[in-house]
């Protein structure tokens, strides 16, 4: 059923379109209009009436025509275009985890450190891969890339980008405890880019990657690793670079705490991809990352004008800055599907019809109608829909909240004191429900669902950092929450939420609910290599469907990304992958 609602298919029907709202259009970008006098002379007919007598003394008006010069004085057609300077502040919905390129696994530290640093490759608005700090990119052979560097690109302390940095960069990544501070560990980015086995300086601008196997989503993979200065790194140290970051970047480094990124243009920032216009320096002066958790706290600063770009803007609060016509809501596809991931190796989720019970309890059509304002869709399983590889066959379990007690019955779960409340053994069917404030109105609406089947089902809001580990560690119950799909591929992702966790890679780092099958894990590590992409649809298809069946997670939704941004941002859109790439963004005046 969703064969259609692929990522192909979604392009031609959504080109990342604006929410369109009657007070709230796409501002008209101001024009600069210029007077100039054109030198040519230019012949214009002049008509002249003059009065002429006849011979029968009548005096008749008669028309003669007569060729004159003049010089015309002709207004230039408006030029539309970026405007140069300003500020633009930018409201987060969560905190980052690090600044340090290879020493983070989050999208809100990856929109930041992407104005900072780029990569030998970057993926456009609509998810294709183009080069960046790369001119070229070749494929040696089915183990071998080969990327020759652009000449000329400077990091913002001076110095010279070459093949020495490219290659730092990447062993930093792949070495054990590549990474020194605050203390000696494994990047955690190794696990995007595990079949690169050394990086081969060929000359100065010159690099080959070699990879264990083939790989045929390397260069999905390798926009996300950003290229750091050796010297000055090795100058400095681990702790100093993470102090004062320096990168080639459009953006440099200012300042930074906790709550926000102050950076400026870098000058003479080479231009970066030249797919991606306008290229050369930056229109804006300076760019700020405020961090705003709360939802209302972001909106409320939209609108007074103390934010120009918020993310996460909830469905039922897009009513509010339409009656604004100095704001504009943008909406597009997104790449992060999102699920209730249940403690399979904890009571009572381990057990499998208890899981399947959730499924059948949770009306995902109806949050998406009412938490999601229709700006979403109901996801099938392990995969988000617009994933190249997802499995078509696969459909929701849907919404039947007899057959949840039928299953919960069989466990011996029933409200056997008609409190309300389903009971076993004395004891209340309870759980808490763990969620990022980003996120809160996604468990709340699930809990409440629960509730209405007999289930005392509770939402407790974290900070992530302090989340994460807990999750990891099976120390928690439940939890709300998605994963980046941004390569539309499963690597990167599948084997992050699905494989069982393995100390030292990137196997299970996102694996929330404790999830393992040796089976799975088996298929994921064949289609991470097969080169043959039916052969990889039959792998994928058969982890999908084990994992549609253990259902280690309630399967929820696939959002739409909700921004918003003041009427003067001009030159930016979403992103699917959800980035904010302020390079090519300027503020009209």
């Amino acid at each position: 059923m969703f064969a259609n609602r692929r990522w192909g298919t979604l392009l031609a029907l959504v080109t990342i379109a604006a929410i369109t709202l009657s007070a709230c259009a796409a501002p008209t970008p101001e024009v600069i209009e210029k007077e100039v006098v054109v030198e040519k002379k230019v012949v214009e007919t002049v008509v002249v009436e003059k009065e002429v007598v006849v011979e029968k003394k009548v005096v008749e008006t008669v028309v003669i025509e007569k060729e004159v010069v003049v010089e015309v004085v002709v207004t230039a057609t408006p030029a539309v275009g970026p405007q140069k300077g300003g500020t633009l502040v930018i409201g987060l919905s969560g905190d980052f985890e690090s600044l340090d390129p290879a020493d983070h696994r989050d999208r809100t530290s990856e929109t930041i450190i992407r104005n900072m640093f780029d990569g030998l490759v970057t993926r456009t608005n609509d998810g294709r891969v183009v080069l960046q700090l790369a001119e070229s990119a070749t494929l040696v052979d089915d183990t071998t890339w080969e990327f020759v560097l652009k000449k000329g690109v400077t990091f913002h302390n001076g110095e010279d980008l070459t093949a020495e940095d490219v290659k730092f960069t990447f062993d930093r990544i792949i070495s054990e405890n590549g990474i020194d501070y605050p203390e000696p560990h494994t990047s955690s980015r190794k696990g995007l880019i595990s079949p690169l086995e050394s990086v081969e300086i060929m000359d100065d601008y010159t690099v080959r990657l070699h990879l264990s196997d083939p790989w045929p989503v390397a260069m999905q993979m390798f926009v996300h690793q950003q290229i750091i200065p050796k010297d000055y790194f090795e100058e400095v140290g681990n702790e100093g670079f993470v102090e004062h970051l320096v990168g080639s970047g459009p953006f440099k480094f200012v300042e930074g705490s906790s709550d926000q990124i102050v950076m400026e243009r870098f000058d003479d920032y080479y231009g970066g991809a030249d797919e991606l216009l306008p290229v050369g320096p930056p229109p804006l002066d300076r760019v700020i990352f405020k961090i705003l958790p709360e939802a209302s706290t972001r909106v409320a600063a939209l609108r007074a004008g103390e934010v120009n770009i918020i993310q996460v803007v909830p469905s039922h609060m897009i009513p509010v800055l339409a009656t604004d016509s100095g704001v504009r809501v943008v909406s597009g596809p997104s790449t992060r599907p999102f699920w209730m991931e249940m403690n399979v190796n904890q009571p009572p989720f381990d057990d499998v019809r208890v899981r399947l019970a959730m499924n059948y309890a949770v009306d995902a059509d109806t949050i998406v109608e009412t938490v999601l304002g229709g700006l979403g869709i109901v996801i099938p399983g392990p995969l988000s829909p617009y994933n190249n590889f997802a499995d078509n066959s696969l459909e929701p379990y849907g919404y039947d909240p007899d057959k949840a007690l039928v299953l919960l019955a069989e466990v011996g779960w029933a409200d056997s004191d008609d409190d309300g409340f389903l009971d076993k053994g004395g004891e209340k069917f309870a759980f808490v429900i763990d969620v990022t404030s980003a996120y809160k109105t996604y468990a709340e609406a699930v809990a409440g669902l629960l509730q209405e089947l007999g289930i005392d089902a509770t939402v407790r809001v974290w900070d992530y950092s302090v989340l994460k580990p807990l999750l990891l560690d099976g120390e928690r119950t439940a939890y709300v929450g998605g994963w980046g799909d941004s390569a539309f591929d499963p690597v990167g992702h599948f084997e992050a939420k699905w494989h069982s966790q393995v100390e030292g890679t990137g196997n299970g780092r996102g694996n929330f609910s404790t999830y393992s099958n040796p089976r799975v894990d088996e298929l994921i590590g064949a289609g991470e290599v097969e080169p043959d992409v039916e052969k990889r649809h039959e792998i994928y298809n058969e982890a999908q469907q084990i994992v549609y069946a253990e259902v280690p997670a309630v399967f929820l939704f696939l959002p739409d990304i909700i921004e918003a941004s003041t009427s003067n941002v001009q030159n930016w859109t979403v992103s699917a992958d959800g980035r904010l790439n302020m390079h090519d963004v300027w503020l009209s005046q």
